[in-house]
C-alpha cells in the first residue's frame, strides 16, 4: 500500500513516516527544505523515497502524486503559522499567505490524487486543522480562519468522494512537542504538550483499513 506523506520532513512528518513504514507501508515523501531532507534521508535511507515538491505548484503536486505506485493514501501534514497584532494590525499580505500555506496544498493533493485514489479502488486523505479553530486566541485570524477552512475542505472531500471509498479526515492537534515549537515557547509547559508519535498513531489509524467507518471526522489530538 503507497502512501504519499506531503511534508513529512518535518518533526510531525518524520514521526508519522516512522509509525506508517513500521506498521509495514511504503511511503513518499515530498520535501522543499534541504536541511530537512538531508535528515530524513540519514533517517529513512531508501526506505522512503524523497520527492521534491512545491505543494503550491499543482504541476509539481502532480508529478509527486504520480510518482507514487499503488497509491492507497495521502496525508498533508503542510501548512503554516503566524501570530502578531489584532486583525486591524495584520497586513493583508500575511492574512492571505495563511490560507495559501495551509489550504492550497490539501487542494492540490486532492485534485491530482483522487483519480488515483478512485482507480485504485478508494483509499484515505488525511488533513491537518487546528483545535484551536473551536477555542480562538488573539493574535491568530489569518491561521485560524485558515484552519477551519481546512477541516470545511476535508468534510466537503467526504461529501465528494465518500461514495468512491475515499475516507476524509481531519486531526486537530493542540499544540504538539516539537523542537521549533520549544524553541518558540520556551517557558511553556512541555508536559501538556502532545508527542508527535502519538499524534503519529491517529495518522496511522486512519490511514488504515480499520478506519474504514469514519469519514468526514474531525479527530482531536
Amino acid at each position: 500500500m503507497g502512501v504519499l506523506v506531503a511534508g513529512g520532513t518535518g518533526a510531525l512528518g518524520q514521526a508519522v513516516v516512522a509509525e506508517l513504514l513500521n506498521s509495514g507501508y511504503r511511503c513518499a515523501v515530498t520535501w522543499v527544505v534541504e536541511e530537512e531532507r538531508r535528515r530524513a534521508q540519514e533517517k529513512f535511507g531508501d526506505r522512503a523515497p524523497l520527492i521534491h515538491a512545491d505543494l503550491l505548484d499543482p504541476a509539481g503536486v502532480t508529478e509527486a502524486v504520480a510518482a507514487v505506485e499503488d497509491l492507497q493514501a495521502v496525508v498533508n501534514l503542510v501548512g503554516g503559522f503566524a501570530m502578531g497584532g489584532r486583525v486591524h494590525e495584520t497586513e493583508p499580505a500575511e492574512f492571505a499567505r495563511m490560507l495559501e500555506l495551509n489550504l492550497t496544498p490539501g487542494f492540490n493533493l486532492a485534485h491530482a490524487a483522487m483519480p488515483r485514489l478512485i482507480e485504485n479502488g478508494g483509499g484515505a486523505f488525511v488533513g491537518v486543522s487546528a483545535q484551536s479553530i473551536w477555542k480562538p486566541f488573539a493574535g491568530a485570524a489569518g491561521y485560524i480562519t485558515a484552519k477551519t477552512a481546512v477541516l470545511a475542505f476535508i468534510r466537503a472531500l467526504d461529501a465528494e468522494y465518500k461514495g468512491d471509498g475515499i475516507r476524509c479526515n481531519a486531526i486537530l492537534p493542540s499544540v504538539i512537542d516539537t523542537p521549533a515549537n520549544r524553541e518558540a515557547m520556551p517557558d511553556a509547559d512541555y508536559s501538556k504538550w502532545v508527542p508527535p508519535a502519538d499524534v503519529a498513531k491517529v495518522v496511522r489509524f486512519l490511514v488504515s483499513e480499520d478506519s474504514r467507518p469514519t469519514s468526514g471526522a474531525a479527530i482531536p489530538v
